[in-house]
């Protein structure tokens, strides 16, 4: 008959081990409910991380060398860790990120060799590595529904209240966007080769000195075209003026000639005349998809640059171009510059799509748009939201 695993047991002294995230908690209710069987099923939709030497890393990056271990037993074992119970963040190890079907697919030479997830921890789990069970895990990883859209992550050991998770919480669009925890600050963002190839090839930034001056850039919100909100301010000085939202065409005719009497060339004076129309059907399509209220409208697209720049300074650190202390410094920053210019987590969500979407989208209203929208939903609906949780002021 053949024998039942049973689920990890906590501590049997201290306190009893609260799963760090919802892989760990699905991986200990799977093994109560189902055995390996159940638990093999959730690591094959779950991220999966292998230790390995920053150097060596940087020498090949598209080559991993799995290591094996001998466990306290002296058990022969091949480990991973699932993200919630990463080591805290090394300068000198890294992390690449694989799959259950990448660990089947490895060349295992030694049969009796075991998969050890989440080593060193109460949540450790041991698997049998024969070539037929090999073949179950890629069952399991071609049978598994992938989630469908963006998810709200959270670790219940990450940021949850105070200047840090507030911060975090300005930066919760991308986080949902990228399905990481939106309030980690530390060992991964994404596996350090893929972090260092986005940093690389969507930012140009290939080393500490180019990951500060972006990050400068981000804080001082000058990332962005400046000609957003230059727009808005029009508006904002003819509505105090008029004690009301001016007509669209006196702003765009405002904004034209303001920005031909400091000088724009003709071409570019045309350009704030066709943004003015472009943010004005841009905040109509908010309000109808609750981004603004009905009479709500965006003073400024900073919220975009700060929200940004969280997400940077995450990514270097991943990218090891700065220590966590200079990543949690910039992200607390981040957040008292967004507080200082909105009244609320709404104003500074509508704040960011606006910006994102002028920049990204092109008024095709598509991925980058429905983004905004979900996320923007997620964060102002899910009682578990860090925006229902963390007042604005």
């Amino acid at each position: 008959m053949k024998r039942r695993r049973r689920a990890p047991e906590p501590p049997a002294h201290g306190p009893p081990w609260t799963p760090p995230s919802e892989t760990e908690r699905a991986l200990y209710e799977a093994g109560a409910r189902g055995g390996p069987e159940a638990q093999l099923r959730v690591l094959a939709g779950a991220e999966l991380y292998i230790a390995v030497p920053r150097a060596e890393a940087d020498a090949e990056p598209d080559r991993i060398v799995w290591r094996a271990h001998r466990d306290e037993a002296g058990r022969d074992c091949r480990p991973v860790l699932t993200r919630g119970v990463l080591p805290p963040w090394h300068p000198d190890w890294v992390f690449h990120g694989v799959t259950l079907k990448w660990i089947a697919e490895f060349g295992w030479r030694d049969p009796r060799q075991l998969l050890s997830v989440n080593t060193g921890t109460p949540g450790r789990l041991l698997f049998p590595a024969a070539p037929h069970d090999r073949a179950l895990w890629l069952r399991y990883f071609a049978e598994h529904d992938r989630p469908d859209g963006e998810r709200l992550i959270a670790l219940r050991h990450g940021a949850l209240h105070g200047p840090l998770a507030y911060g975090l919480a300005c930066g919760a669009h991308l986080a949902i966007g990228n399905g990481v925890p939106w309030n980690e600050v530390g060992t991964v963002y994404h596996d350090y080769v893929q972090q260092l190839a986005s940093l690389r090839d969507g930012w140009g930034i290939t080393g500490r000195a180019e990951w500060q001056e972006q990050l400068s850039l981000l804080l001082d919100a000058r990332n962005s075209p400046p000609e957003h909100d230059f727009a808005l301010r029009v508006r904002e000085r003819l509505r105090a003026g008029l004690g009301e939202p001016p007509p669209a065409d006196l702003w765009r005719e405002t904004a034209a000639g303001h920005a031909q009497d400091v000088g724009a060339e003709p071409r570019a004076v045309k350009g704030v005349e066709e943004l003015v129309r472009r943010i004005v059907r841009y905040e109509a399509r908010f309000r109808a998809d609750g981004l603004l209220p009905p009479d709500g409208r965006v003073t400024t697209t900073v919220a975009h640059d700060y929200g940004r720049a969280v997400n940077l300074a995450r990514w270097g650190l991943a990218a090891r171009f700065c220590h966590p202390h200079e990543a949690e410094q910039a992200i607390v920053y981040a957040g008292a510059l967004g507080k200082s210019a909105y009244h609320s987590w709404e104003e500074f969500s509508a704040g960011y799509a606006l910006g994102r979407v002028l920049r990204f989208d092109g008024e095709e209203y598509g991925r980058v748009y429905e983004e905004n929208v979900t996320a923007h939903r997620l964060l102002t609906e899910n009682e578990g939201s860090p925006w229902r949780n963390i007042p604005w002021r």
